[in-house]
């Protein structure tokens, strides 16, 4: 018996391929409070030191030595319903129904400081979460061959520098120094890979089977009532890319923005464990299953891009009171196309999913109201393309789908140096239909794959809560 399955990250590859913070995918939080404020429109504001994250070149406008520290707490509420996931032999994967499978509250924090040198150069240090995903549907779940949870974390440097040309025209470059952690949890399936094996083609090799576990001494009856084997993947990497950004100052008044954000290679490196010790009660059965799964603990590796980003953006002080702003963010996913996960030191085949991503727009409209000389009131709606194209190319591990933004903030003056950022924001995602099925099944010898259908929908909206300390030297 050839039991394979996804020994790897692979729902951390296909998470932090498409989440980009200014991309769809798993959104995790928010790289500016104050820019959450405006659903992201603010490219061309560069009101604080976040604009290290949106253009560089916004640096220029800010004088002295600024700090912004911030976080976001996102608060997700998701619900799946399952619509008749199976085993690779086509019988109903069984299972119990997903629930709380996403997390109460997850923290994304960001810190950027920034300092004017002269007329012409400003420098700067951004600290944010650019990718996240955290996701534990538990191990009994009807989707569990293709995921039981995923956890993935990153984190991103980003020292930038400003040159101002002239009153018009500036420019800015920073340097990405990307940490990349995964962690992933998925259940084996022994149960369909012994059925399959107990008639039709594979009959032969599954009474080769009663009679090792019979000759070592093991209870063979129990192959009719086996459970799910279970492995856990994790993987780290560090990963470089950069950042540009154009700022036109047209007036006192009007100014526009160009970004760029390169695409950053990694190599997820980490290990695979397998544990068949719960299949059954019999130890013997258990090691004669997973030795004819040749299952064996080992390397695992994914390489992976994160897609670049082009933004355009302008902003207009219509008047002492009121300000409006508009971000178009286009995300290039359309390299990503199958994703290849390899076992290093192993025979296993790699596992092949299917991914296919189209490239996304995401677009934004902002604008904020003066109050008073200490109290500036901020709005924004954005929408938001996913890069999963249809039902047979979603996976559990990113159940994508466009979505509306709808925020709303403030900025509170504290003193003349010190002042509070406050923003919230609702994200609501249309249904997202999933029909996945991995094409490699167990029985297969020159790839991996557990051959699963997971069939659903998944309803999902986010809130987030931002809060922000900014303080002027």
């Amino acid at each position: 018996m050839q039991h394979k399955y996804l020994p790897l990250i692979i729902a951390a590859a296909l998470s932090a391929i498409s989440v980009s913070a200014q991309a769809s995918g798993y959104r995790f939080g928010s790289q500016s409070v104050s820019g959450q404020g405006t659903a992201d429109a603010n490219g061309a504001e560069a009101a604080d030191a976040s604009t290290i994250f949106y253009n560089p070149a916004g640096l220029s406008r800010l004088d002295g030595t600024q700090i912004s520290a911030g976080a976001t707490v996102v608060v997700p509420h998701s619900t799946f319903s399952d619509a008749g996931s199976t085993h690779f032999t086509g019988q109903p994967a069984g299972g119990t129904a997903a629930k709380d499978y996403a997390p109460d509250s997850v923290t994304a924090p960001s810190l950027y400081v920034s300092k004017k040198l002269n007329d012409q150069w400003a420098v700067g240090l951004g600290l944010f979460v650019p990718y996240g995903a955290k996701l534990n549907y538990g191990d009994t779940w009807t989707g569990r061959y293709a995921l039981s949870n995923i956890k993935l974390e990153a984190i991103n440097l980003n020292p930038s520098v400003s040159w101002k040309l002239n009153e018009h025209h500036a420019f800015g470059f920073g340097i990405d120094a990307e940490y990349m952690k995964a962690e992933l949890a998925q259940a084996v399936d022994v149960p369909g890979s012994v059925a399959a094996l107990s008639s039709g083609p594979g009959a032969a090799q599954g009474a080769l089977l009663i009679k090792q576990i019979a000759a070592l001494g093991g209870n063979p009856a129990l192959l009719r009532a086996v459970n799910d084997g279970h492995a856990s993947n994790d993987g780290k990497d560090w990963g470089w890319g950069f950042n540009l950004g154009y700022m036109f100052t047209l007036d006192q008044n009007t100014r526009f923005g160009l970004a760029y954000r390169s695409s950053i290679s990694h190599q997820l490196k980490g290990s695979t464990v397998w544990d068949f010790s719960k299949v059954t009660t019999d130890p013997i059965v258990n090691q004669v299953l997973q030795a004819a799964s040749h299952k064996v603990n080992s390397a695992a590796l994914v390489a992976l891009r994160t897609p670049e980003t082009l933004s355009a953006n302008v902003f207009h002080q219509f008047d002492s009171k009121w300000a409006g702003m508009a971000d178009v963010t286009f995300t290039r996913n359309n390299r990503m196309g199958d994703l290849d996960i390899q076992f290093p030191g192993t025979t296993e085949g790699a596992e092949v999913i299917r991914q296919q991503w189209k490239n996304t727009v995401r677009v934004s409209l902002g604008g904020n109201y003066a109050y008073n000389e200490n109290l500036t009131l901020r709005a924004g709606v954005a929408y938001d393309e996913s890069p999963v194209k249809n039902a047979e190319l979603t996976h559990p591990a990113l159940p994508d789908s466009d979505r509306m933004q709808y925020s709303v903030g403030a900025n509170w003056k504290l003193s003349p140096r010190s002042s509070i950022d406050l923003a919230y924001s609702f994200l609501d995602f249309k249904d997202a239909k999933i029909n996945y099925t991995n094409n490699c099944n167990p029985l297969m010898t020159t790839c991996t794959g557990n051959g699963e259908t997971t069939r659903g929908t998944y309803k999902t909206h986010l809130s987030l809560l931002g809060f922000a300390y900014n303080y002027k030297f």
